[in-house]
């Protein structure tokens, strides 16, 4: 396992950009430098949503860092501001819709070395 930094270049070289926002993984099993978690940082657009998914193995933390959310989590609705942290237990549908006038900017954990991601209608 590769303990090295991940230099600010390193991160955006591997940066992966969608319609609807970015995402940067920065530890992980994929990545060489984590084997227990997976974490990362996602933007999404003003007005755009990530795709409704979920993951069977792992647990998400999402950490709000910038911006605003509406996060539909199983049959939940819950709004985010800066600063709030909200918590998906594994295998639950979920989607975030930016409802703010900036790029929502946040921390995302997994509870497994590798995330599974699941498309959900």
């Amino acid at each position: 396992m590769d303990y090295s930094l991940r230099t600010v270049d390193d991160i955006e070289a591997k940066r992966i950009d969608e319609d609807w926002g970015s995402l940067r993984w920065l530890a992980g099993q994929d990545i060489g430098n984590a084997q227990g978690m997976v974490v990362g940082r996602v933007i999404i657009k003003p007005g755009r949503s990530n795709p409704r998914h979920s993951h069977p193995n792992c647990e998400e933390m999402l950490y709000l860092l910038r911006g605003r959310l509406e996060h539909a989590v199983g049959d939940q609705t819950v709004i985010t501001d800066a600063g709030d942290v909200i918590v998906v237990p594994a295998g639950v549908p979920h989607v975030a819709r930016n409802i703010g006038d900036e790029d929502a900017d946040m921390i995302v954990a997994y509870s497994a070395g590798v995330r599974g991601f699941r498309l959900e209608p």
